[in-house]
This record gives C-alpha cells, structure tokens and sequence, in this order.
C-alpha cells in the first residue's frame, strides 16, 4: 500500500514537472501581444477636426496584433525611423539624427493645404519656441495629398509664410506615414526621451492636455540627466477655432477623392479623364457644388477648358477655404451678390481672387456660421482641387 501511493506521488510530482515546462517553452516565444485597436475606417462626418487620406465616415474597432513596431515592457510603442525621406527643410539628414539623441519629440503629421493642419500650426511654433531649449524637438512630417504638394519649393513657401523653424521632413510616398500607422491629418504623436510614444492626438483641439504632455516629459528628461531645467510654465493661449455642428464637410473635386459620396450634384456626374459640359440645374442642394461649362475631369481635381465657367456651392459654414492652381482671375459672388468686404476672406480684393500658386486660398470669411450661396465665376485653366469649411 506504501508503495503504491509513493508510486503516485512520483508520478504527480513528474506530471506537474512536464506542465511547468511546457508552460515555460511557450512563456519563452516572442509571441505578439493582442490588442484592441480602433481602425479609422477614414472619412469622419461634419464638423470635422481631421482630414483623413480617403472616404468613409465612422471609426470602427477591431482587434489586431501587433507586430510593429515593437512594444516594450510598458506596452509602449517604440516610434518608427523616418522613412523615404524625400527632402529636408531647417535640417540635414546628418543634423537632424543627432539632435533627436535624448529628446522629447513631437511628429507633426501634416500637408500645407490643409487647413485643419493650418490652424494647428501657430500652437506648433509656439511650442518650438517656448521648449525646444528644454529638449523639445518638434520635426514636421509631411505627407502630401495632392500631387502639386510634393514640389519641395511649394513646401519652402509654405514653411516661410507660416515662420516654421523647427525640421521638416518631406514624406512625398506617405513611408514614414505607413511606418507610424498614421490615416489622418492632422496628426501628434509624442515621444519620451527614450524614443517610446506616449501621447497621440489626431486633428485639432486638446492644446492644452498636449502641451501638459510636454511639460511632463520634459521634467522625466530632465530628471533623468539630471539637469536642473523646469518645464512648468503657463500654457500657450491663443484663439481657438470653434466648429459648428451643421457645418458642410469637405468637398472634392477629383473623382478618384469623390469615390463613396458624390460631390457633384449635377446630373452629368463624373466623367474620369473626359472632358463633360455642365450646365446649371434650377434646384440646388446643400453640401453639393454644381459646375456650368466645359470641365476637364482629372483624378485629383477639375479644370475649366471653356471660355467661361462657374461653380456654385450652398453651404453652412463661417469660413470657406478653396485648393486652387494655375493662373486664374475669379469673381466671388455671396448669396447672388459681389462679396462684401467684410465677409471676404484673406485672398479676396474687390471680390476678385488672382490664383497663381498651388495652394489654399481664404475666400470667405464672415462674422458667424450660417447658410449662404457661394458662386466662382472662372476663365480657362483655373483648377480647383477642394472646398475646405471653418
């Protein structure tokens, strides 16, 4: 009897052996943490913050592994290097890695004809100046949406005219955009100075709570290296932009960019790589712009190729921005009239635009959001990519 029960207890104590160990081989396998991910399933109904890089409406959550970038003890990400760089602006290649060494840093995803990016913009510089003596490194990453964007000259200008002194990085195939995961512009992530992200922020707003990031991870720095620099300053002020709820989206004017809503609202509809007359219909929706003339169809954009053209748009909104190119006089109409100069935005004179650059123009710019009618009489040539709402 003694010895059968030895006998079991020999072969519990081999059992339990072989578990421990088979639990310890699998413990051992770099096997990748799952986690629930939101996935932007990209285009977000208005009022928007955030331009996504195509269109659909809400965020979806699904769970995925993640594989990369790697995740450390934390459950950090460790963020990506930058990738198929395609130029430099206020840095060097060489420059721009050593100064990353131990810093706070702050990737600014962003393009110039972006307007939700613009806004975030005067917070950037602030910050630049206010921390970058403190370990802040803030490197603009551009993304292009447009083909005309990746022109490292239009990026210059745009860098000069809005006093940008922190790197830019041009990121012309969206490489370092993949590398980060990244489906929105504008977009934040923020790294310690160990190189792992922990703050993320897509769109604008939240200035405050990201500058209270910054602070904090620039006294961890500090302590860390043991430098007597304090971060704790009063927060950046500035006027921010307020969204209505009723405010018109973003419209394009490509048909590869209109692919899951139509924009256009006359009949006549897309024409991919055709030129197609237009002609104005006598009821018009709202959030729809309607064309009158000949009009090239190109994948990004609209050209007029007839004499005389015009684009009409009912909206609601404050602030109308417009993506245009090459040179081009237009006349602005507002509710049936010439623009008011009180309600004409930055780049309207005598209710005249003058296109030249490729870039956003400020059209209108009234006293508060509302309903209105906006009407662009153009000549030949004139290109317009998008209309843009504030």
């Amino acid at each position: 009897m003694k010895s059968e029960i030895k006998s079991a207890i020999i072969v519990v104590i081999i059992v339990a052996i072989a578990i421990g160990g088979i639990s310890a081989y699998f413990n051992s396998l770099d096997i990748p943490k799952v986690t629930s991910t939101p996935i932007p399933s990209n285009k977000i109904s208005a009022p928007t913050n955030q331009t996504p890089l195509t269109n659909d409406k809400t965020p979806v959550t699904q769970t995925t592994i993640n594989t990369s970038p790697t995740i450390d003890e934390s459950h950090n990400f460790k963020a990506p290097d930058l990738v198929g760089v395609d130029g430099y602006i206020n840095t060097t290649p060489e420059d721009l890695k050593n100064t990353m060494k131990n810093k706070v840093v702050l990737y600014d995803f962003w393009t110039y004809s972006c307007i939700n990016c613009i806004r975030t913009l005067p917070y950037l510089t602030a910050w630049n100046e206010k921390y970058a003596d403190k370990g802040l490194l803030i490197i603009g990453v551009h993304s292009p949406e447009f083909e005309f964007e990746k022109d490292i000259n239009n990026v210059k200008d745009a860098v000069k005219k809005y006093s940008i002194k922190y790197p830019v990085v041009l990121d012309n195939d969206h490489q370092t955009w993949s590398a980060f995961g990244n489906q929105y512009w504008p977009r934040e992530y923020i790294t310690d100075y160990h190189g792992y992200i922990r703050h993320d922020h897509i769109g604008e707003g939240n200035y405050d709570e990201t500058e209270k990031v910054i602070q904090q991870l620039l006294d961890e720095r500090s302590q860390h290296l043991g430098m007597d620099i304090k971060a704790d300053q009063p927060l950046v002020n500035i006027q921010e932009h307020q969204f209505s709820n009723f405010q018109t989206p973003e419209l394009y004017f490509g048909y590869s960019f209109a692919q899951g809503r139509n924009y256009l609202g006359n009949s006549e509809g897309f024409n991919p790589g055709q030129v197609a007359s237009y002609s104005l219909p006598a009821q018009q929706n709202r959030d729809y712009y309607y064309l009158d003339g000949k009009w090239q169809n190109l994948s990004d954009s609209m050209k007029l190729v007839s004499d005389n053209g015009k684009i009409v748009l009912s909206y609601f909104a404050k602030t109308v921005h417009m993506v245009g190119a090459n040179n081009s006089t237009l006349q602005i109409l507002l509710d049936g009239n010439s623009i008011k100069p009180e309600d004409s935005g930055d780049d309207v004179q005598n209710a005249t635009v003058h296109t030249s650059e490729d870039r956003l123009y400020n059209i209108v710019s009234t006293s508060q959001a509302g309903p209105h009618v906006l009407t662009i009489i153009a000549k030949p040539g004139f290109q317009i990519y998008t209309f843009t709402f504030g």
